[in-house]
């Protein structure tokens, strides 16, 4: 790792903040965001829906347990940078396999450290996620305003198609959890803690791109069909909603995430921009099914509206939408802003769900989605 040296945190209306470079030396820009939870720092760079944005952690320290393969949610970095109040590089963990901040220079992850992160949150709860970059000090303000400006906004951006693999994926089920079901993933940025919840439950999962289109999916003779998490904007992504909205009914069908919006998008519901979104692993969800308030592991920056074309639900009743594909059913509440969590579309045996029940990392609450969700391929008729 090499030397700290002058840097600086400017965003797109001109409010800057310094501090120390402490990974790449590069620098570049992004949509600034921030993730509220106290673990997780490897598990949120590598996590694909990161891609595009510089995330901002609020706990004031991070890097003190270090970095391992286990910890990897993909291949590689998919953040752009990271905003901390003070850097660690430590790496004296059991687990640990090296230093978070020897991992972030040898990946070229932006990194800057020192920053006034509580001072920094709050200007983005104000005034919304906006562009902005991590700079060298020798770095031009200028010059760097005109790489911000430069930098297009999240909403209408398409960050899905350039974190999809190129061609399929076979992943076998774990060895000793038996023959289970086959699902079918359009991967538009998928986690390696889905994959391993599901192929724990002994399930063949195929990744298809983001490209794949309805035959594609089909000829594979799915029992399931899951839609991703991932980045950007869902109404950016329309060629993925055409194919979901071809096979809506034909197949059992599940969304996390982004592929709840997309989902939702394909049977003509609408998805608007949060003002700062959803980051953190502390966010309280409640199912309404069951009544249980589970506390949730979250990352997306857009959300589904509500009947009517609402933002937010008044109350904490299954209120149902008139859809393209038959009623649509509330089944989960986020108890900070009151969005849409989740719903089931009973007609087409399919359903959503806005947060992430893998976790990774995050609290464990909602792993029993995934039997609810592969419950839904065992009911009666559900190859149509």
């Amino acid at each position: 790792m090499s030397g700290f040296s002058p840097g600086y945190v400017l965003l797109e209306d001109g409010t800057r903040f310094e501090g120390s470079i402490c990974g790449s030396l590069e620098g570049g820009v992004g949509e600034v965001v921030f993730n509220t939870a106290m673990t997780g720092y490897q598990e949120a760079v590598t996590d694909p829906s990161y891609a595009g944005q510089i995330i901002t952690f609020t706990y004031t320290m991070i890097g003190n347990y270090g970095v391992s393969p286990a910890a990897m949610e993909s291949s590689k970095p998919h953040a752009r940078g990271v905003i901390m109040r003070e850097a660690r590089n430590g790496d004296d963990a059991a687990t640990a396999e090296g230093g978070w901040l020897d991992w972030l220079e040898a990946n070229g992850v932006w990194a800057i450290t020192g920053i006034n992160t509580r001072a920094l949150v709050r200007h983005i709860r104000d005034k919304g996620a906006m562009r902005g970059g991590i700079f060298p000090g020798t770095v031009d303000v200028a010059y760097a305003a005109s790489q911000i400006e430069a930098e297009p906004n999240m909403a209408g951006s398409d960050f899905a198609s350039e974190v999809s693999p190129t061609e399929p994926i076979e992943v076998a089920p774990e060895e000793g959890s038996g023959e289970g079901m086959h699902v079918v993933a359009i991967d538009t940025g998928i986690k390696s803690s889905i994959i391993e919840q599901l192929t724990e439950r002994g399930c063949r999962v195929t990744l298809l791109p983001s490209t794949a289109t309805p035959e594609d999916v089909l000829g594979r003779d799915p029992d399931l069909i899951f839609l991703a998490n991932g980045p950007g904007d869902p109404a950016a992504v329309d060629h993925v909603v055409g194919t979901i909205r071809e096979l809506v009914g034909k197949r059992p069908m599940v969304g996390i995430c982004l592929g709840h919006q997309l989902l939702c998008r394909a049977v003509g519901l609408e998805t608007f921009k949060l003002p700062f979104g959803h980051r953190g692993s502390n966010h309280p969800v409640k199912d309404l099914e069951t009544g249980v308030i589970e506390i949730t592991s979250q990352n997306h920056g857009f959300a589904v509206r509500g009947p009517g074309g609402s933002e937010t639900i008044d109350n904490d009743e299954p209120v149902r939408w008139d859809t393209d594909f038959g009623e649509a059913v509330l089944s989960h509440i986020n108890l900070y802003d009151r969005t849409v969590e989740g719903l089931r579309l009973p007609d087409a045996n399919a359903m959503t769900v806005q947060h992430h029940p893998e976790a990774g990392p995050g609290p464990r609450d909602s792993r029993h989605l995934f039997d609810r969700f592969l419950e839904l391929a065992q009911k009666p008729g559900s190859s149509a």
